[in-house]
């Protein structure tokens, strides 16, 4: 095993210019890709479990000053983040327009914080869409690079011995080993994620619609 891993190790640090940026280059987007995975799963899986904690208790006290100082305690959930933009929103206008005006503006709010939690929850998984399409064909461009490596040895030395054609041959499996290395955990996770990010903004759609009414319907009846 261990010979093994230096014989890798020797063939990349044999290998030429343009196949060791192109593994430079696979093993920078491998890296991004995996921290990415790493920082979405976290941020994903906290936002919902704040969302739905904050959902449980929302609906059991059906009260929004309480519900508002509770949500202090769910600072990365999405939904909680929505309502205390929408609570916000409903304090600053202090009765000074009718139920009417203020569920207009309050839906207003909540649009725009819908969208751009939206945008914060999705940031940086494009990238594995990218790195997930374009690995590939990187690490062929490698490939392709090692085979004409060992088309140009075996023209210089007249032979195609295996001396003359396994270093280029080396790069080339090298090359699509890393592409693909690099491409799969970034498409896994990309699926994965954006999975994820589908059902969040599905409960933000449907909690912004039934907020807005249970919250003005209230106000409505204790004005009536």
């Amino acid at each position: 095993m261990l010979d093994s891993k230096l014989g890798i190790l020797a063939l990349i640090s044999d290998a030429g210019a343009v196949v060791l940026f192109v593994l430079s280059v696979l093993l920078f987007f491998s890296i991004m890709s995996w921290a990415i995975i790493a920082f979405k799963f976290g941020y994903i899986r906290k936002s919902l479990k704040e969302s739905n904690a904050f959902l449980d208790y929302f609906f059991e006290v059906y009260n929004a000053e309480k519900a508002f100082a509770k949500s202090e305690e769910y600072r990365n959930g999405s939904i909680p983040k929505i309502f205390r933009s929408c609570y916000i929103e409903y304090k600053a206008l202090d009765g000074k327009v009718d139920i009417r005006h203020a569920r207009a503006r309050i839906a207003l709010a909540i649009k725009r914080e819908a969208n751009a939690e939206n945008k914060r929850v999705a940031s940086l998984v494009p990238f594995l869409a990218t790195v997930g399409n374009t690995a590939p064909f990187i690490g062929l461009f490698g490939t392709v690079w090692g085979i004409m490596t060992s088309f140009h040895a075996i023209g210089s030395m007249q032979s195609a011995s295996l001396p003359a054609v396994a270093p280029g041959i080396s790069e080339a499996l090298i090359a699509t080993a890393a592409g693909l290395a690099a491409a799969i955990p970034a498409v896994m996770g990309y699926n994965y994620l954006t999975q994820k990010i589908a059902l969040i903004e599905h409960d933000i759609d449907l909690f912004s619609v039934e907020f807005v009414e249970l919250f003005f319907n209230e106000q409505e009846v204790q004005q009536g």
